[in-house]
């Protein structure tokens, strides 16, 4: 399990920035819908996809799980070899349906000294009022 005190008070790890471009700390940001599961689900196809971010920075498997649509859930997940996570940039949030939307995304991380980065079109679905992420297309 992940800890999350270490980040609560520092800058959201999936980069968000409030109106003045000032960064969002975690706890404003990612960390209620992280800490908060059972009460606080992200509210946007967007929100879940930058805590599902967050939650691999902090390698928080039991956030990643819950969040993961049942009909494409991996069994377990592998952190192995743990990534040095470099920054997460959103391109696009599409509504495609009452409740199904699309989050385009580059993140970028390093492993062994070499840089990687990961551009994803995620598609997200809505169930019970709680958004999923359902799969993506990596290009």
């Amino acid at each position: 399990m992940a800890s999350h005190t270490l980040t609560l008070g520092g800058a959201c790890p999936c980069g968000a920035t409030n109106a003045k471009a000032r960064a969002l700390s975690y706890a404003q940001c990612c960390g209620r819908f992280i800490t908060a599961f059972d009460t606080t689900p992200a509210p946007t196809a967007e929100a879940l996809m930058r805590s599902r971010y967050s939650a691999f920075v902090l390698q928080d498997a039991s956030y990643l799980q819950a969040t993961w649509h049942a009909s494409s859930r991996p069994a377990v997940l592998d952190f192995e070899p743990v990534p040095k996570w470099l920054g997460l940039q959103v391109r696009a949030h599409l509504i495609t349906g009452d409740d199904t939307a699309e989050v385009e995304f580059v993140a970028r991380y390093r492993v062994d000294g070499r840089a990687i980065r990961l551009h994803e079109r995620s598609r997200f679905v809505r169930e019970g009022g709680r958004w999923y992420y359902l799969d993506g297309q990596a290009s």
